[in-house]
């Protein structure tokens, strides 16, 4: 292990954090607002800090896969803190605690806030605070790939190590395309989300903050109501075309926009994403049609735009869904815990692997009846590894472990049951909102600082797919990595 080649790439990620906080702080000038000492102060320390490694540390093409791990949860936790100085710097409702969940929310892309007062914010900070959703989106790490393209084999070591084992298989690409199917795809989505926003009424700073949180499926909005507070049903149905294809994975977007490739089509995890949607969003149409006083219109939409936002981990909001009926809620927990596929900037467990969990439970019933049968496991004709299959088991199990576990213990906190739970699962699943106090038009102000600090963990565990983060704070596993 070389603490000094690890330093040396933490510091390049600490300067693609400066450079958007000097965008920031630039914004704020533009606006006159309170953030530019804060913002400037912040991009100051932490580019001494980040450029320091690269003076003094040798240039080096080669890095082993455990210090490759290092850098990646190293990074991702720097940045929260980075993210953090700022807000705390600013003050408001910004003590320790509260800047770091607001980070780690924005990073992880999760949407939670603890701010009963978003609207306070200057422009600057506002700023900043959607570009923590952007660059934990598409993942600090590979924003460093794209900026730095020739690192040869670190690079793919980095990349393995950022990207998850279920995203890896399907792109079916090596490390220097993938990246560049990740840049067209996130700045495409981006840029066209932005433009049409704007088309529709909202002004520019608003169209590129949603659209950074859209295409990040983050949720931080600058309106204290989120989407409902534009109450404009264009926009709302611009934000649920881009959320969805989001949602989908990067490389079959790629093959569809770019080489028009047909074969989003026919892959069974994009069906089922779609069909499980549609399926929930009319379940709970007619649920509110029939138990609320919503016109046919108001159901529609309402019932769209929070499954879909719930669907695809984003955390948008049009609509109070805490106060709808059981099935409703019922739905909208099911979908923060599976969310949308591998391979984009949804979090969750991943509809791919509940479309393999649900394939391997199907294989189970059919031996039951022909114990001496060979069936094996088929995902697009693609017969599955029975340590794949059982790695997806395991992840499942783990991330049901975890929820549980949290949960429990913000309820030893005195968090009531409705807000424990949802509010855990939202975090795993780096949706944002949960139901009851911390729902759609809610907030996480009134959690107790160590219920701050369980959450924010539990969003790094989801972010980073539990075991990246596990191996990296537990030595035992360091121990059976280098046998």
């Amino acid at each position: 292990m070389r603490p000094h080649i690890i330093f040396r790439y933490t510091g390049l990620v600490l300067l693609i954090n400066v450079v958007f906080l000097l965008i920031s702080a630039v914004i704020s000038l533009v606006y006159n607002d309170t953030a530019f000492r804060p913002l400037f102060f912040s991009a100051l320390l932490i580019g001494l800090v980040g450029v320091f490694p690269l003076v003094y540390v040798p240039n080096t093409k080669e890095i082993s896969n455990n210090e490759g791990l290092i850098i990646v949860v190293l990074s991702w936790l720097l940045s929260c803190v980075v993210g953090a100085i700022p807000y705390l710097l600013w003050g408001g409702e910004f003590n320790f605690t509260n800047a770091w969940f607001e980070s780690v929310s924005g990073y992880t892309t999760t949407g939670s806030t603890i701010l009963t007062n978003i609207e306070a914010l200057p422009k600057g900070l506002l700023f900043w605070r959607s570009s923590t959703h952007w660059l934990g989106g598409l993942g600090i790490i590979v924003f460093m790939l794209l900026i730095i393209p020739t690192l040869g084999l670190s690079g793919i070591i980095l990349f393995k190590t950022q990207i998850a084992p279920i995203a890896k298989d399907t792109f079916r690409n090596n490390a220097k395309n993938t990246l560049r199917i990740l840049l067209y795809v996130y700045v495409g989505l981006t840029v066209a989300e932005s433009i049409l926003l704007v088309l529709f009424g909202m002004n520019v700073f608003d169209a590129v903050t949603h659209s950074f949180a859209t295409i990040a499926t983050g949720g931080f909005s600058t309106r204290n109501m989120s989407i409902a507070a534009f109450n404009n049903p264009a926009m709302e149905i611009v934000i649920i075309v881009f959320m969805i294809l989001s949602g989908i994975h990067f490389g079959l977007l790629f093959s569809v926009f770019i080489q028009g490739n047909t074969r989003i089509f026919k892959s069974t995890v994009v069906k089922y994403y779609l069909l499980m949607i549609l399926a929930a969003t009319v379940i709970t149409f007619l649920d509110l049609l029939n138990k609320t006083q919503l016109g046919w219109a108001d159901a529609l939409r309402y019932s769209a735009f929070q499954i879909i936002s719930i669907g695809t981990s984003t955390g948008f909001a049009n609509a109070d869904s805490s106060v709808w009926p059981a099935i409703p809620k019922v739905l909208l927990m099911f979908f923060a815990l599976q969310c949308a596929c591998a391979g984009s900037t949804s979090g969750g467990i991943k509809t791919d692997r509940i479309v393999v969990l649900w394939k391997a439970i199907g294989r189970q019933l059919k031996l039951v009846l022909h114990p001496r049968a060979v069936i094996p496991v088929r995902l697009d004709n693609k017969s599955l590894d029975e340590s794949e299959i059982g790695f997806n088991i395991l992840y499942v199990v783990f991330y049901l472990l975890i929820v549980s576990a949290a949960s429990t213990l913000l309820i030893a906190l005195n968090v009531n049951s409705v807000d424990a739970f949802s509010g855990t699962i939202a975090a795993m699943g780096n949706v944002g909102p949960g139901l009851g106090s911390v729902g759609s038009l809610g907030n996480f102000s009134h959690i107790p600082g160590l219920g701050k600090w369980i959450l924010s963990s539990v969003m790094l565990l989801g972010r980073l797919e539990i075991f990246g983060l596990l191996i990296f704070f537990v030595p035992y596993i360091w121990k059976i990595r280098k046998s």
